[in-house]
């Protein structure tokens, strides 16, 4: 049994301690924003914050997390930095067939975060996630957005 604090909740989840927190989140808890895409944490689409980083969760095992605060896209709309993130997508259309999204969102949160006036630079160095769509130039503009909001 593990104990896990997921978007502000203590969630006890029966998992082997290696097990992929992706697979905790989606098939023990439900929460499935968090979406499966690559397997081998290059593609971005499980991405959560892991004490306020981008965190691929597809590789990172649920033990490590015990201790940690993990926030979920569930979360990000209530998060006074997410909610802005999520606005300038919005307000951008950056979504196109929109899967690989929550994990952009999570991703720019995080450099929102901790950098939150990022240059070009910092944008292109944070948002290694990828889009099969290719909307790059729109989530580059809805993360400049989202900082001067």
């Amino acid at each position: 049994m593990l104990e896990l604090n997921i978007n502000g909740q203590t969630k006890q989840v029966d998992a082997e301690g290696d097990t992929p927190l992706l697979w905790v989140l989606r098939d023990t808890l439900g929460m499935t924003g968090t979406k499966y895409g690559c397997g081998i944490a290059q593609c971005g689409a499980c991405t959560v914050l892991v004490d306020g980083n981008a965190t691929r969760s597809c590789v990172t095992p649920a033990e490590s997390v015990v201790g940690a605060q993990v926030t979920t896209i569930e979360a990000m709309e209530s998060d006074p930095v997410g909610a802005k993130v999520v606005e300038a997508w919005v307000a951008g259309q950056v979504a196109q067939c929109g899967y690989c999204q929550s994990g952009q969102v999570m991703a720019a949160t995080a450099l929102l975060k901790a950098t939150p006036k990022p240059t070009d630079e910092d944008i292109a160095a944070a948002m290694t996630n990828l889009c099969r769509c290719g909307t790059y130039n729109a989530i580059a503009a809805a993360v400049r957005q989202a900082a001067t909001a």
